[in-house]
């Protein structure tokens, strides 16, 4: 999308609000690096990362305890200072990115549950409606005449013409 455009979708986040350093390229962009800030949140919070996590830290601490003292590169006689760098880096980097992954979360469930609500709306005046034609179908089916109602109207029918034939013939027999 060009850059003065507009962003119209709504199942997707708009992406950074303001931006200090100006912004190359399209939103395609900022919206590939929500998806890796997404990625980062999602891997985190996995048992495989600990368990890598902790594989790592092992293997750093056993390669500077037990490897030759000319292949080290962290001293345990001060207590892992490039370990403890490393991991207070890590997790500086990694408080961040899962807030913008939650902001972004936040942006979808704001637009979800403004579309859950307009279905809601739309739901309730369909119900509303379908009331109405149910009501007014109950009172057409009551002025509607029942075999009841038919068969014993054909009985007076037929009686009152049982009558006048008997009444005609006793006038032509007189």
């Amino acid at each position: 999308m060009a850059r003065g455009k507009q962003d119209t979708r709504l199942d997707a986040p708009k992406g950074l609000r303001t931006t200090v350093i100006p912004r190359r390229g399209t939103a395609e962009t900022s919206d590939r690096f929500g998806r890796f800030t997404e990625w980062i949140a999602r891997a985190m919070g996995t048992p495989w990362f600990i368990l890598g996590l902790t594989v790592f830290v092992i293997f750093w601490m056993l390669w500077n305890t037990l490897a030759p003292v000319a292949l080290r590169f962290d001293s345990i006689a001060l207590g892992f200072i490039a370990l403890t760098l490393v991991l207070s880096l890590q997790a500086s980097y990694a408080a961040p990115l899962i807030l913008l992954a939650q902001n972004r979360q936040d942006d979808r469930d704001r637009v979800q549950i403004e579309q859950d609500r307009q279905r809601a709306e739309r739901n309730l005046a369909d119900t509303e409606y379908l009331a109405r034609e149910v009501v007014a179908l109950r009172l057409a089916i009551k002025d509607m005449a029942t075999k009841d109602f038919i068969r014993a109207e054909l009985r007076s029918l037929l009686e009152d013409l049982d009558k006048r034939d008997d009444e005609e013939g006793e006038t032509a027999r007189a």
